[in-house]
């Protein structure tokens, strides 16, 4: 008997079950006719697009809007607003004249109703905008190119050179971007006069003009170590972790895994420290390396992670900061993004072998002596670990 009750009482619970499952279907009349179109739009115009809003008509029927547009010549895009909000955001454009918009209410059947045609007039749009705060001037090795970005638009912006000098465009590098304002370079140019441009592209393949200038890249070289030496001042870190990592060891060239030898503060040492270093002449600097010690400190331990730069051609000789100039702060990049701990080949080959490769935001003065302050290592209380330091520019005659 108990059985038959069992039997009963599970025999109920698939049937309601069953019944609420099939309570939850939503019902399409695949007959029901196309929704009212909306009502009532009106249009803000906004960078490169449009933000429209409506009123929605009261149809059961209506799933969703959606606008069809045209951006460029043949090239059409969509947009689309559930029925929970009357705003519908347009973008694409990549200029100023007017666009014709049509607008649909579209049913649960997919059925929609009669475009209604809106007129949309964009506000100049970023790749335009951002064309206007280019910049492109000279630098060692090549060409350097500032640009501002107000409304942090995806953007890239495209370098190319003249190689031959009769119209013979060729890629030079491209720079992707998001940021508020930006400052990069396309290196690896001798210092013969070139033709060099520059434009913006969006997401969608809109182009700005572009900007094209004869320049000739400074000459830039790596820059001699014979001349390098230790200055030690009062307040300078000057004990190592042993005899045989002392400071000498930045500038020996010997950086790899079969012929490291690496500077290395004393365990104990705590952060903010700093060095110095008497390049023995003025040097005119146009970026820096950093090759970090391999393996035990790569990315690790006491890597450094962020620094500041100081030059100085007067130096405090009381160990002070007067005298001196802050020529940047820097921090350190692991290609890989790998967790703490964590390295693959391609950052030993970036972070050891090539070198991290620092660029100045505002080209420094030549200077003769160096301060580098270790703000923050990857994961120790105090030590700092460098494999070498290679400078790139000009002596100052």
């Amino acid at each position: 008997m108990k059985s038959l009750y069992f039997i009963a009482a599970l025999l109920i619970t698939f049937f309601w079950y069953g019944c609420a499952k099939e309570d939850r279907l939503d019902h399409i009349d695949a007959d029901a006719p196309a929704p009212a179109q909306i009502s009532n739009v009106k249009v803000e115009a906004t960078p490169g697009g449009a933000r429209l809003t409506y009123k929605l008509p009261t149809d059961p029927n209506l799933a969703y809007v959606k606008a069809v547009y045209e951006i460029q010549p043949g090239i059409f895009r969509e947009a689309k607003s559930s029925i929970y909000v009357d705003t519908l955001n347009l973008v694409g454009f990549g200029d100023t004249q007017d666009h014709e918009v049509a607008l649909y209410s579209v049913g649960k059947n997919e059925k929609a109703s009669e475009a209604l045609t809106v007129t949309v007039k964009p506000n100049t749009p970023p790749v335009r905008e951002v064309f206007e705060t280019i910049d492109l001037k000279a630098t060692f090795g090549g060409v350097n190119i500032s640009f501002k970005n107000d409304y942090k638009a995806d953007l890239s912006l495209v370098v190319m050179v003249d190689t031959t000098g009769k119209n013979t465009w060729a890629p030079a590098t491209t720079y992707y971007t998001a940021a508020l304002e930006g400052n990069f370079s396309a290196r690896g140019y001798a210092s013969v006069e070139k033709r060099f441009g520059v434009f913006v592209k969006d997401r969608w393949n809109n182009k700005s003009d572009t900007l094209i200038r004869l320049l000739t890249p400074i000459f830039e070289t790596v820059i001699a170590k014979n001349s390098w030496k230790a200055l030690v001042l009062p307040t300078d870190q000057t004990e190592t972790a042993s005899a045989n990592f002392k400071l000498e060891y930045l500038w020996d060239n010997k950086w790899s895994v079969l012929s490291q030898q690496s500077y290395a503060s004393a365990n104990n040492s705590t952060l903010p420290q700093w060095f110095t270093i008497d390049l023995g002449e003025k040097v005119l600097m146009s970026r820096f390396q950093e090759h970090q010690a391999p393996t035990s400190h790569l990315y690790v331990g006491s890597a450094v992670k962020t620094f500041e730069l100081w030059g100085s051609n007067n130096p405090d000789a009381g160990g002070g900061w007067e005298g001196w100039q802050l020529l940047g702060t820097f921090s350190s990049f692991k290609p890989s993004g790998l967790p703490l701990g964590q390295t693959n080949s391609e950052d030993a080959n970036y972070g050891n072998v090539l070198g991290e490769d620092f660029e100045f935001e505002v080209p420094p003065p030549a200077v003769r002596y160096l301060r580098w302050k270790t703000l923050e290592t990857y994961s120790s209380t105090g030590q700092v670990v460098i494999g070498e330091i290679t400078l790139y520019g000009q002596v100052e005659e």
